[in-house]
């Protein structure tokens, strides 16, 4: 199937991270200091040390999962929240504090569904094919394709952000659900020790944690991201690199679960049928992502349909 990487203008990101995983107080954090827009530098200026109590390359790797989870970006020099990242982290947001799960889902998709900062985890959620893997299998197939694009990445930067992502997603056992040490996506179980030896697999199945409204969102922003199309299939949302489905490790039957909720919860702006054994969701109207965002924290049922 077709990913990101098939276009030549995507370019592997393979470090940035300061080999830090994303921790759990660090998103309100960088929210605070570029609300509503600061220089670039803030987080690498001499005062980064004092303003965020962490020392200057943990400073760096807050920047850099702030921007990989799409809850900050940067133009012109000038880093500021996007609307995602306003609609949560405000102080009158959604979920400041991180308190919800669906917050955490949301920085896994902004992290996982795209290649732009955080190439390892795009490359293990939607392209690597097998259930189980180890570092060694992850880095061999990353490096055939850093060789195939004639990226310029060494064996070593490579393995040190396998590294991270295992870290990043793999809870260890003794650490307490409430440190804030712990690195945030690890709460999400996508990705458990499988075996002696070294070996990992992900964890398949429904997610019942991930609200209908999240879910909807990143099918919202993976449909946007395929162009002009009105239709999104079952195999598309459940195995195309990108979509919810292989982002999220939903099976097959869950997403399809989802799939039939989704034009009561946009109130018709998205139509499911199932005919003849042809199983997809259809757009009818667009729909505010903003109004997703609100089901699926729970503060607003009603999602009304913007006019394309």
């Amino acid at each position: 199937m077709k990913h990101a990487f098939n276009n030549p203008e995507v370019r592997g990101q393979f470090a940035g991270h300061e080999t830090f995983p994303l921790r759990l107080l660090w998103l309100k954090k960088v929210y605070d200091a570029v609300a509503p827009s600061a220089p670039a530098g803030i987080f690498t200026e001499q005062s980064a040390i004092a303003r965020f109590g962490v020392g200057r390359n943990m400073a760096v790797s807050m920047r850099y999962w702030g921007l990989a989870t799409g809850f900050i970006s940067e133009a012109e020099r000038m880093l500021a929240p996007t609307p995602l990242g306003e609609a949560i982290l405000a102080d009158d947001g959604f979920d400041p504090f991180l308190e919800h799960a669906a917050t955490i889902w949301l920085a896994h998709w902004g992290i996982a569904s795209t290649p732009q900062w955080t190439s390892t985890a795009y490359f293990a959620f939607n392209i690597l094919n097998s259930i189980e893997f180890d570092p060694a299998m992850l880095g061999q197939d990353i490096m055939e394709l850093v060789r195939e694009r004639g990226w310029r990445v060494s064996a070593n930067t490579l393995k040190r952000d396998i590294e991270v992502f295992l870290r990043s997603y793999v809870r260890r056992d003794g650490m307490a659900s409430d440190d804030a040490a712990e690195p945030l996506l690890a709460e999400l179980h996508l990705v458990r020790e499988a075996r002696l030896g070294g070996w990992y697999e992900f964890v398949r199945g429904p997610k019942s944690d991930l609200p209908n409204g999240i879910f909807a969102y990143a099918l919202n922003e993976y449909w946007e991201r395929m162009g002009a199309a009105t239709i999104v299939t079952v195999e598309q949302a459940c195995y195309a690199p990108g979509s919810p489905g292989r982002v999220f490790k939903l099976d097959e039957g869950s997403v399809v679960t989802r799939l039939m909720q989704m034009e009561g919860l946009t109130k018709g702006c998205w139509r499911w049928t199932d005919t003849a054994g042809l199983r997809q969701l259809q757009k009818i109207r667009a729909v505010d992502p903003m109004a997703l965002l609100d089901a699926g924290y729970g503060t607003h049922q009603a999602i009304k349909g913007v006019e394309a």
